[in-house]
């Protein structure tokens, strides 16, 4: 069995009449990669400071590795990491400084070797000599990355870990992280706007909406949940006949020119293709387009707004 290394418990916070986190619960496993979703003012931002003790809960309790935060704050944030894009440095500090500060905050030991070899990993070795206020967006989403995993954490808090970085970058980013989670059992909390992204790296993902939580499962069952997929087609020859096939049997779609979509329940897919069949109408092209978490968290939002 897992161990837990977070557990929330009710976790509440208000602003005057506002409630930004609504009594929630949660937890990560020991080694567990957790998504937590939503929309701008779902309540991340605000669960993520709690989290960190940077703000201080309305009501309920938040343990990491079975301690109670309030009461052991200062040994859990030495095992503990955060990384944002939408933090700072100061501005004129140097790449080399910035880390070596944080590496004796964390009395790292063999500092200098953790440095170059996160360096190494995060491809920014030509920028130790560079000022902060220096570097571009990616570079600085880079260089939090590499703060964030030099005191080796049992958990790391990563919101929006790609954001700002090329495609190629962001690959060799994901392959850490999840090098990093085989390696040494490294727990993490993600957020992220990208939802392949959030499907490929999450084991289990929390929806938040308002504050409160909507939706928690794996990405796979959460898409299953939907059971509309797409069958898009290209029919040349038999253009005219499937357009009023699909007029007669009232089957909905879209069509542009010799395209068509078609949404239907992912079980008919078969007897609709058997159909066109049965009518001797051929397609040259054809791709089903299957839910996935995308597709779900848009939906389940969208429910919500009504």
């Amino acid at each position: 069995m897992q161990d837990t290394v977070l557990e929330v418990t009710h976790l509440t916070k208000t602003f005057g009449l506002f409630t930004a986190v609504n009594d929630i619960s949660f937890s990560i496993a020991d080694g567990e990669i957790l998504g937590l979703l939503g929309l701008n003012g779902a309540g991340k931002t605000t669960t993520i400071h709690m989290l960190l003790g940077v703000m201080k809960p309305t009501r309920g309790t938040i343990a990491f590795f079975g301690k109670d935060f309030k009461n052991n704050r200062e040994n859990i944030l030495k095992q503990i990491n955060f990384s944002s894009t939408y933090i700072s440095f100061p501005h004129l500090f140097k790449v080399s400084e910035i880390l070596e500060i944080f590496a004796r905050l964390y009395e790292i030991p063999d500092k200098k070797k953790r440095i170059a070899k996160l360096l190494k990993e995060f491809e920014i070795e030509h920028l130790v000599g560079k000022s902060f206020v220096s570097l571009s967006a990616g570079e600085k989403t880079r260089l939090l990355l590499t703060k964030s995993f030099l005191n080796y954490p049992r958990l790391i808090l990563l919101d929006e870990p790609t954001a700002s970085l090329d495609p190629d970058i962001a690959i060799k980013v994901r392959e850490f992280l999840k090098k990093e989670q085989k390696e040494y059992g490294v727990s993490m909390l993600f957020t992220s706007h990208n939802m392949s992204e959030v499907e490929e790296m999450c084991d289990r993902v929390i929806i938040l909406h308002h504050g409160n939580i909507i939706a928690e499962d794996s990405p796979h069952n959460l898409a299953k949940k939907i059971s509309e997929s797409y069958v898009r087609l290209l029919i040349q020859k038999d253009a005219e006949k499937a357009t009023i096939l699909f007029n007669k049997l009232e089957i909905p779609y879209e069509a542009n020119r010799f395209s068509f979509i078609i949404p239907i329940d992912e079980k008919r897919v078969a007897d609709f293709l058997m159909l066109l069949a049965k009518k001797h109408i051929s397609y040259e092209e054809i791709s089903i387009d299957k839910p996935d978490l995308e597709d779900y968290f848009l939906q389940v939002v969208e429910r919500k707004n009504m």
